[in-house]
């Protein structure tokens, strides 16, 4: 399993834009350095009025295939 930490910052604007069908991926730069691009939609559960705003962990299998995504502290 792989683990990336990261801190993603999404406006209400860029939130819409998925909503919309004109955002379907996210890329996100780990605290490691190296870049991640996943769909939008796993972010869709940590939405609120503000966006997306916050620290997350990104768990993906032996394959590289999608997990989890977790937000943390």
């Amino acid at each position: 399993m792989r683990r990336y930490q990261f801190s993603a910052v999404v406006t209400v604007e860029q939130c819409l834009g998925y909503y919309r069908g004109d955002i379907k991926n996210v890329i996100v730069t780990a605290d490691s350095g190296e870049r991640v691009q996943l769909p939008f939609r796993h972010f869709q559960p940590f939405i609120d009025v503000t966006g997306i705003r916050g620290r997350f962990c990104l768990t993906l299998n032996d394959y590289g295939a999608f997990e989890s995504l977790e937000k943390i502290n």
